[in-house]
């Protein structure tokens, strides 16, 4: 049935059962697979040709080749930062993944150590990232990122304008970089490469460093190590600065039953990861800092669930750094221990 004609018959529907135009769309979308000749689709297709100059035709037959796939819309849905601390921490601080990056650093070492230099990113910082995202290589995705993005983009309204714009940068960057658009692969949400750059991602910060011409975040390690060390400088990393420190509340030992006094800390802590009190403020909330930190430091507190009650950290401006890459504390935090870890573990190559 011609997709208007189908779109006119929802007059017929009772108004409670009334979806718009583009609600319908999504709707016969992820229930059928298809993506071709919906009004959605070629809405897009029109504003690329008209804002970027595509071929329209060339964008029909690439379209003609995407599926919506009903696996991305049930994982998006359960995300693991989701999960609680002690947990999700497990994922990722595992001895196998310290061992591959202690790995992946030796075999890596110059390019660790000139991006080090260039932006001012610890090797180690670099390290993790790449070891949570994709275990240094192992697990960089296996979607074709057209699918992905457009399941999400077409298919999942919550977040449908943010992928529109990711669909947008990817086909963009394929014109840019000369790449296939069928022939990138990545994670259910449309992230490639060893760091999982998304495609806006990748068009701001992808370095290609060994001057090859290429930014290949796929399959040359030099350029992944550099573009994370750029997004980090370019998302305003402070060399030499602390990251986040643990941070112990005072106990009220004249109580009946002694509790910490520090129950006053919990109206700071909010979503807002950027930190937002002073040493002082800090101190007032009777919790004591583990590690001496210049006087004008500002800090975000933050509560970690463990089996056993809360842990409480202090993190500075370059643990907010870290959430640009993920805005989840949980990440940020298994991250800066993941790349501890390896740095002791590394200690210092023969």
């Amino acid at each position: 049935m011609h997709k208007y004609n189908l779109i006119s018959r929802l007059r017929s529907i009772p108004c409670v059962f009334r979806l718009s135009p583009f609600a319908f769309c999504l709707f016969l979308i992820s229930c059928t697979g298809n993506i071709k000749d919906t009004e959605s689709v070629d809405a897009f297709i029109e504003q690329m040709a008209t804002k970027h100059q595509f071929d329209k035709s060339e964008l029909d037959d690439l379209f003609d080749t995407v599926e919506i796939k009903q696996d991305i819309l049930k994982r998006i849905a359960s995300p693991s930062e989701g999960l609680p601390w002690y947990k999700y921490r497990k994922i990722f601080l595992t001895e196998a993944r310290i061992d591959a990056g202690v790995q992946f650093w030796r075999e890596n070492a110059p390019a660790l150590a000139a991006a080090e230099q260039q932006y001012g990113v610890p090797a180690e910082i670099i390290v993790a990232i790449i070891g949570v995202e994709t275990l240094f290589g192992k697990n960089t995705g296996s979607h074709r990122v057209i699918d992905a993005l457009s399941t999400l983009a077409f298919a999942y309204p919550p977040r449908s304008k943010f992928f529109l714009g990711e669909l947008e940068n990817f086909l963009l960057l394929c014109r840019d970089e000369h790449i296939n658009a069928v022939d990138p692969v990545g994670s259910y949400a449309g992230a490639m490469g060893l760091p999982q750059f998304m495609p806006s991602s990748f068009r701001s910060y992808a370095v290609d460093f060994d001057h090859d011409n290429r930014r290949d975040i796929w399959h040359n390690n030099g350029d992944a190590i550099a573009s994370v060390a750029n997004y980090f400088a370019k998302h305003h990393w402070q060399a030499g600065q602390a990251i986040a420190v643990p941070v112990t509340a005072k106990y009220n030992v004249s109580a009946p039953r002694p509790h910490p006094a520090g129950e006053n800390y919990e109206p700071v802590i909010n979503n807002d990861l950027k930190p937002d009190l002073r040493l002082t403020e800090l101190e007032s909330l009777n919790l004591t800092i583990s590690r001496q930190l210049p006087f004008d430091s500002k800090v975000k507190l933050l509560s970690f669930e463990q089996q056993q009650g809360k842990e409480l950290w202090a993190a500075l401006d370059n643990f907010y750094v870290i959430t640009r890459y993920n805005h989840s504390p949980l990440y940020a935090m298994a991250v800066y221990q993941l790349s501890l870890s390896i740095l002791n573990k590394k200690g210092s190559f023969p």
